[in-house]
């Protein structure tokens, strides 16, 4: 039973929903896979109930979308899931209504996780509408992963130390003896550890990382859980990326040679970790070394290499005074050459 409710807000201006249209830019190539998600979420597509083994198989077919970094089918997907979902639990009660709900949170934890992938500001409402449906479900899972993505919001519009406040109460919540709840648990102190790092707060990095990891290593893993899996694994990536944040990328090296991204279970995550390697490297003033991270990106994510972040990363790689074989092409064929 949890103790306290968190109140959380995002205004929304209106928008119109374009139904069955392509999004803007689709047909020239230059495709956001976000751009659907400005006008649906502001105002979803017409859409009737759907059985909930139905509702759960769509919700599971968006997750593997997100997890294999397809994020061009999530983008074209999210409205007509967003709109099902919320269709669904208007027309349901009790536990019905409740399942619907949890099915209509993670739809928007989707929504808002492809937000911030493309630094669009509808990551707000998505986060704020996951959470809202997610405490409407009572359910820990979800409201674990609605609590993660608002707090990334919020910490990516410069509120670190209020984000690692709502990731740690949320994480204060919840029972660490069961399995499941023991692992949103553990991703919430992961990510308020990089949250914390951010803001240059070492000792609470270190110390949420720390306690992170002895979570995981104290339980077997729940595969499937979380868009970010509780293993070892995974703290092991944070931990590179709480030293970048914090601007020692020089103590991820050590971990970045006994890291195994190869055994982790999603081509999102792998990317991921290939894109906190290639910052470290590239803080580090390896140049080559930086390249071929960002080509392992590629090659475990074309569309993942083409996000904003990556595409300037690249773009500084080309520019440097180092000149590294094949970073040209690479910058042509992902993006990262200005237009």
């Amino acid at each position: 039973m949890r103790r306290r409710n968190l109140l959380t807000g995002a205004l929304a201006a209106g928008a119109t929903a374009v139904v069955g249209v392509a999004p803007a830019g689709a047909a020239s190539g230059h495709f956001d896979p976000a751009a659907a998600l400005e006008d649906a979420l502001f105002r979803l597509p017409s859409a009737a109930p759907v059985p909930l083994a139905r509702l759960a198989e769509q919700a599971a077919a968006a997750r593997s979308d997100f997890c294999a970094a397809r994020y061009t089918s999530l983008g074209r997907a999210l409205p007509g899931l967003l709109a099902a979902a919320s269709a669904t639990r208007d027309a349901s009660s009790g536990r019905a209504r409740e399942q619907a709900s949890t099915a209509l949170a993670r739809a928007y934890v989707l929504a808002a996780e492809l937000a911030l992938k493309q630094h669009n500001d509808a990551a707000w409402v998505a986060a704020d509408r996951a959470l809202t449906a997610a405490r409407a479900s009572g359910h820990p899972v979800p409201i674990g992963e609605s609590s993660r993505v608002l707090a990334i919001t919020m910490r990516r519009s410069g509120r670190s130390p209020a984000a690692v406040r709502l990731l740690t109460q949320e994480a204060a919540d919840l029972d660490a003896g069961q399995s499941p709840t023991g692992a949103v648990r553990t991703t919430l102190m992961l990510t308020a550890a990089y949250t914390a790092a951010t803001s240059r707060d070492r000792t609470t990095a270190l110390g949420l990382l720390d306690e992170a990891q002895e979570e995981a290593a104290r339980r077997p893993e729940v595969p499937g859980l979380f868009t970010v899996d509780a293993s070892r694994t995974q703290v092991e990536v944070y931990r590179i990326g709480v030293f970048n944040a914090l601007g020692t990328p020089d103590e991820g090296v050590q971990v970045a040679a006994r890291l195994s991204i190869d055994r982790m279970p999603t081509a999102e995550r792998r990317a991921r970790a290939w894109t906190d390697t290639a910052r470290m490297w590239h803080a580090l003033g390896d140049q080559p070394q930086t390249f071929a991270a960002l080509r392992r990106v590629e090659q475990e994510a074309p569309q993942e290499v083409r996000r904003p972040a990556l595409r300037a990363l690249t773009a500084d790689l080309l520019y440097t005074s180092a000149r590294v074989p094949g970073v040209r092409e690479f910058a042509a064929r992902t993006g990262g050459l200005p237009g």
